[in-house]
């Protein structure tokens, strides 16, 4: 992790210090390429673009290709008119920029957008702008960074809804692409569409690329949603949690702790649970509930999950939740929630009755290890035998395991796994619900927020200030 941020910023430094000789050259200060937005305003004058495209760079996908046509548009600025210049502006500007603007040879000429029409056409222009644009847009989403948007209040107060974040490719290595036959830039639909954006005819073997360091404990960990057999495994539906547990532990969980092989875990700094807050019975009031809310910063569609006649239950960490204990109108805050929830979860046997607060104990299979199939294995493993260790001909019936018609008594693992948690634990889908998550399945490690939107506050202050280009811990 301190490896890869060291080269984002030396990166980005570079680029910055371009930016700063470019923008002194064009007759601008340089310290107004180190302001973020407003420098990306001056960028907008000095190539002769109009204000708005300000605003479409908070547009996904055509933020894309509106920040490439700004790379080409600020180095044709510059006199650059070629077609590989125009490819290092947008694929490393980090060289490009310091190159032009440290070379007392270059001379900014004015804005590109006045400048006389060249012998290729409008459409040549945008048609190489957008080439240029997927390229270098595939090619970073795939090896270095892919943008992430948080969709559920599972890894509240870590991650909140409307949270944008950068996953890193390279913390533990890029994966080798499986589908090939897919539009570019797209997940499963085409944009705005319900029409599959893919082909699955062409199914390529999967590799993972050296990265920099393995799975850790507690990492925040992006990963392809193991059940959803329905997709190949780089097009299943995105999910973000944190790893609990890494291969060749041992988890359990004993009223609400975690144990890892044996050993008591604190809980992470902003864990959640649900607690019941129960009012005073005369001061039960829509404006008391509010009051409570909006202290926790919690909205009534996200939060709560049940209304009773003398309170409701909210999600917490323990010490919000000792706060609100001391509200004037709280007569008592509580774990025992005025219901119980019986939820199916993994491994979905009789034999093993878990709950989400008392599960386990489970062994975390790890890549290598020889593991007994007796009667409890065969229905601990039965999912990665079946969907993720790439075996073919596979059946279980009375508790044995059978491989192409043979009776297994041992099996070797073909891969790490991982138990993932959201440290929103009462509202968490997660692992104890599905299963393990295969190592093929990792996509990458969130690093931080780089834009942070809460569509339930009013418009003019829906950004979330103090959460921007905050890591994640």
């Amino acid at each position: 992790m301190a490896i890869l941020l060291v080269i984002i910023f030396v990166l980005a430094y570079l680029s910055w210090a371009g930016l700063f000789k470019m923008f002194e050259k064009a007759g601008e200060a340089g310290w107004k390429a180190l302001i973020p937005f407003y420098n990306f305003y001056i960028w907008l004058k000095l190539i002769g673009r109009p204000v708005y495209w300000l605003l479409l760079l908070f547009v996904p996908i055509l933020n894309v290709f509106i920040f490439s046509y700004m790379h080409i548009d600020l180095v044709r600025s510059f006199g650059k008119k070629g077609l590989g210049e125009h490819a290092l502006a947008i694929l490393v500007p980090f060289y490009f920029f310091p190159k032009i603007g440290f070379d007392p040879n270059e001379k900014y000429l004015g804005q590109a957008a006045t400048f006389p029409k060249e012998a290729k056409s409008k459409a040549r222009e945008w048609t190489e702008a957008i080439i240029f644009a997927v390229v270098a847009a595939t090619l970073i989403r795939w090896m270095l960074l892919e943008a992430y948007v948080i969709p559920t209040p599972s890894m509240e107060n870590t991650l909140l809804v409307g949270d944008y974040l950068f996953v890193s490719k390279v913390n533990y290595g890029a994966r080798t692409p499986k589908t090939i036959l897919q539009v570019p830039l797209t997940h499963q639909k085409i944009w705005f569409t319900d029409i599959p954006s893919y082909l699955d005819w062409i199914q390529l073997p999967e590799y993972r690329l050296p990265g920099f360091s393995s799975i850790k404990r507690n990492d925040v960990v992006v990963f392809n949603y193991p059940a959803e057999f329905e997709h190949p495994t780089d097009l299943k539906t995105n999910y973000i949690k944190r790893a609990i547990g890494v291969s060749g532990n041992v988890l359990e969980i004993k009223d609400r702790v975690l144990y890892i092989n044996g050993e008591k875990q604190p809980f992470p700094d902003h864990v959640e649970f649900n607690y019941y807050i129960q009012f005073k019975p005369d001061r039960i009031s829509n404006d008391n509930l509010h009051k409570l809310l909006t202290k926790f910063e919690k909205s009534v569609d996200q939060d709560v999950a049940n209304l009773f006649k003398d309170g409701f239950v909210v999600s917490l960490n323990p010490k919000q939740a000792a706060e609100a204990k001391k509200m004037d109108f709280v007569k008592d805050v509580s774990l025992n929630l005025p219901f119980e929830r019986k939820p199916v979860l993994y491994p979905f046997s009789k034999k093993f009755p878990w709950t989400t607060n008392n599960y386990g104990p489970i062994y975390i299979p790890k890549k290598g290890d020889v593991i007994e199939m007796n009667e409890d294995n065969v229905i601990l493993y039965q999912v990665p035998l079946e969907h993720y260790e790439g075996l073919k001909n596979v059946t279980i019936a009375d508790g044995k395991l059978f491989i192409d018609g043979k009776k297994t008594d041992k099996y070797t693992f073909k891969q790490n796994y991982y138990f993932m948690m959201g440290d929103n634990r009462d509202n968490s889908a997660d692992s104890r619900f599905w299963g393990f998550v295969p190592e093929d399945h990792v996509v990458g490690k969130a690093l931080f927020i780089w834009m942070s939107v809460d569509k339930d506050r009013p418009s003019f202050n829906k950004i979330r200030w103090n959460r921007l280009f905050n890591p994640i811990q």
